[in-house]
């Protein structure tokens, strides 16, 4: 009679380890389909192109970071300054979320084998806006954005931190160091100028950036650049880079989670401006004195 193997407790509880990564995203016009800024103002009565203005004319001079417009006006501008908090959770409310940011959460967190994805949101906007909009779909300890102290009578005090620019590079840190996680291991999601300096941090330390815009910027620093209406698309790049999935196993799961593909074209684009060569300032030689 064959010996029966004996139970190990050790042996029965032992698991593969999954390979833990870090996915922070962007909010505004990565998840989004418009600027929180832009819906802030419409609620307080502001035109867009008013708003538009304000920012641009701060851009030009380089008055605060790129992302950091909103903050700025929110403490200072006069129209702004009568923002409560409850103007700012109406304006999450009111923001056009892209479809499926549930679905891609989901899946992230359970359904890639062999790795689990920690998702994080990490946004120049107001943070309460963002945990508004997001509301039910991503824990609120998972959303960082521009903190605000009120006093009293509900105004805005003060800034206490702006996730815009250097402010995203120092917000991923502090998240690899929490959760003991390698930087090679963090995949970073953005659309635009203020997502410059944490997409060149994160490809510096072998992490893994992807743009969903064709910002002039950001678009040649990314390592895959994916231009969808819909959150779910953000899985592409993820899967085929990150894990290792091939085409036909991408498109299959899509299908078995009630998705379908119906257009994926890869394409490269190279930006090129070509002038007449006799536009260009001729060069000037400077004379040359011999000496002996």
């Amino acid at each position: 009679m064959p010996q029966k193997e004996k139970w190990d407790p050790e042996m029965a509880e032992f698991q593969p380890q999954k390979k833990r990564f870090i996915l922070a995203s962007d909010f505004d016009q990565t998840l989004s389909f418009n600027d929180s800024g832009f819906v802030l103002g419409e609620l307080l009565g502001i035109p867009s192109s008013e708003y538009e203005r304000k920012i641009t004319g701060m851009a030009k001079i380089n008055l605060v970071q790129q992302g950091g417009e909103l903050a700025y006006l929110l403490l200072h501008d006069p129209e702004f300054r009568k923002v409560r908090r409850e103007h700012l959770y109406e304006a999450g409310k009111r923001v056009r979320l892209k479809p499926n940011i549930d679905a891609l959460y989901g899946f992230l967190s359970n359904e890639v084998e062999g790795f689990h994805f920690d998702f994080y949101v990490i946004s120049a906007g107001p943070v309460e806006i963002i945990r508004s909009a997001l509301e039910g779909i991503i824990p609120p300890n998972h959303i960082y954005g521009t903190e605000f102290e009120f006093n009293a009578k509900g105004e805005i005090e003060r800034i206490l931190q702006v996730t815009a620019g250097y402010g995203k590079v120092a917000a991923v840190d502090n998240l690899l160091e929490e959760l003991k996680v390698g930087p090679d291991r963090l995949v970073y999601v953005g659309d635009g100028s203020s997502d410059i300096h944490v997409m060149l941090h994160v490809n510096r330390r072998d992490g893994y950036t992807i743009a969903v815009s064709e910002n002039k910027y950001l678009a040649p620093i990314a390592k895959r650049s994916i231009l969808s209406d819909n959150a779910l698309a953000i899985l592409i790049p993820i899967l085929e880079d990150v894990a290792g999935w091939n085409t036909s196993s991408i498109r299959s799961v899509f299908e078995a989670k009630g998705f379908l593909i119906q257009q994926w074209d890869k394409v490269q684009t190279d930006l090129l401006t070509i002038i007449p060569n006799h536009e260009i300032p001729p060069v000037e030689h400077e004379g040359v004195v011999a000496t002996e």
